[in-house]
C-alpha cells in the first residue's frame, strides 16, 4: 500500500478538539496524517496500519472499514469518557460562565453502544479496536439551538483533558474478559447484567456482540431468553 500525499502534522480537516487531540497522541514520528488511501481519507497511517480514530458513531465508517480491511490492516480507535466536566461558554467562548462535573461516567463496557453496529468485524483477521478511557470536557454555549434538555444551549465541542486507560482487542476471545470467570455457563443476558451490575438493556447489546463476533454461542433457552455458553467455558451446562 502506498499511500498519496499526507502530512506529518495535525491537519486542517473540520474535526473536534477531541478528535485532533486524539490524533496528536496517537501519532509517533514517520506517521502520515490524513492521507488518501483506496478512496478514503485515513487518519493515520503508520507503515502498513491504517489508524482511524472515532469519537462516536461507528455506524457511519462502517462501510469504509468494510472496505479497508479487505486490502489493509486497520485499527479503530474510540474515546469513552470516564470522567466528564460540562463547561458553558459566552457566544464567542472567550469567557467561562460556569463547570460541573457530569453525573454520567462511561466505562470499558459501553464500547458495545457503538460496537454493535459493527461486531462482525472483530472475527477479521485485519480489524482491531483500541478503547481510550478518558477524562474530557464538553463545551457548551447557549446559542438557542441546542436540545430543549439543555434549554437551547448547545454542544459545540469536546476537549480531551487525559487518557486514563486504554484497551486493545485484537481477536473475539479477549472479549471475555466481560463474562466472569465465576458467572455459571449456560447465562442469560439478565444473569450476566447481575453479575457485572450493569443495565440489561446495555449487556444485550454486549451478548449480541458477543454471538455475531464469534466469541460466544447460544446453547438453548431459558424461557424466552437465549443461553449463553462461551469457549472458555469448563462449568458443565445445566
Amino acid at each position: 500500500m502506498t499511500p498519496k500525499g499526507g502530512s506529518q502534522g495535525i491537519g486542517v480537516l473540520a474535526e473536534s478538539s477531541l478528535h485532533a487531540a486524539l490524533k496528536q497522541r496517537y501519532s509517533i514520528p514517520g506517521d502520515l496524517l490524513e492521507v488518501p488511501v483506496d478512496g478514503f481519507v485515513i487518519d493515520i497511517v503508520r507503515g502498513d496500519l491504517l489508524i482511524e480514530i472515532q469519537t462516536s458513531n461507528f455506524s457511519a465508517i462502517k462501510k469504509k472499514l468494510m472496505t479497508l480491511i479487505r486490502s489493509h490492516p486497520v485499527r479503530l480507535v474510540h474515546p469513552l469518557a470516564r470522567e466528564k466536566w460540562i463547561v458553558r461558554e459566552s457566544l464567542d467562548g472567550s469567557i467561562e460562565l460556569g463547570k460541573r462535573r457530569s453525573p454520567k461516567k462511561k466505562s470499558l463496557e459501553n464500547l458495545f453502544e457503538e460496537l454493535v453496529s459493527l461486531p462482525e468485524l472483530i472475527a477479521h483477521q485485519n480489524f482491531s479496536l483500541e478503547i481510550l478511557l478518558t477524562r474530557e470536557e464538553e463545551i457548551r454555549r447557549n446559542d438557542g439551538k441546542g436540545s430543549w434538555r439543555r434549554k437551547g444551549w448547545s454542544i459545540v465541542d469536546r476537549r480531551l483533558v487525559e487518557v486514563t486507560n486504554q484497551y486493545l482487542f485484537k481477536k473475539p476471545e479477549e472479549f471475555l474478559l466481560f463474562i466472569p470467570d465465576s458467572l455459571t455457563r449456560p447465562f442469560t443476558s439478565t444473569d450476566l447484567a447481575k453479575a457485572i451490575n450493569k443495565p440489561r438493556w446495555l449487556v444485550q447489546k454486549m451478548t449480541y456482540c458477543l454471538r455475531k463476533m464469534g466469541a460466544v454461542t447460544v446453547c438453548g433457552k431459558r424461557r424466552r431468553a437465549f443461553l449463553h455458553t462461551d469457549r472458555n467455558s469448563k462449568q458443565s451446562q445445566t
